[in-house]
């Protein structure tokens, strides 16, 4: 295979792979929609006997309203990855964000329960962020630059990241959330991001 038709196959599966990330996420949304909450979302007096609730936490919605803003979240940033040619190994390190921001919420324990999609998607749009922070031309660091202090500027004006009541949506929100999809995105991204570079530059027999 040519150097040229091996990148365009990198770049495929790059992209595929976020958008089935993103379709993960979204299918397992609207397949908890017919269970219970306290079936599937994250507590975190359950955290070591029922790990599985770092995954199925994205399940659970609590308000029709709070589905759709995250489906139409999904999908946005579904986009944003692709439209930044996301390659695999950001893709896996997104993967490997979703269990890992709904850790981040033991950091209050008060927090009983918790469900939706909203952590997961940050940690997704601060990987696309260090992507192009990193790996882009000078135009996309600076497009990657500015997402990156639209969202620390974003989950700075929730502290004390705290639960608030959301009117629109009709459910308590917590930002400790979000907070915590943006470190866990940010470091998952420039693991990912140093881990390719480093193969990138391994000899090949």
């Amino acid at each position: 295979m040519s150097a040229a038709r091996f990148r365009c196959a990198a770049a495929c599966a790059g992209w595929v792979g976020w958008i089935s990330v993103s379709a993960l996420l979204g299918v397992g949304a609207l397949l908890g929609t017919g269970v219970a909450p306290e079936m599937l979302d994250w507590q975190p007096a359950l955290a070591l006997t029922q790990p599985w609730r770092m995954f199925s936490a994205v399940a659970v919605h609590y308000e029709a309203a709070h589905l759709l803003a995250n489906l139409a979240g999904a999908l946005l940033v579904a986009a944003l990855g692709w439209a930044a040619r996301i390659g695999v190994h950001m893709s896996l390190a997104w993967l490997l964000a979703w269990p890992l921001t709904h850790l981040g919420l033991l950091f209050d324990p008060q927090l009983a329960h918790y469900g939706g999609l909203s952590g997961v998607l940050h940690a997704g749009v601060a990987i696309v962020a260090v992507h192009l922070l990193l790996a882009g031309r000078t135009r996309q660091r600076r497009i990657g630059a500015a997402i990156c202090i639209g969202l620390v500027v974003k989950v700075g004006l929730e502290f004390p990241w705290v639960p608030a009541f959301h009117a629109e949506l009709g459910i308590m929100v917590a930002p400790l959330a979000h907070l915590s999809g943006l470190v866990v995105g940010s470091a998952c991204g420039a693991a990912a991001h140093a881990l390719a570079r480093r193969h990138s530059t391994m000899p090949h027999a």
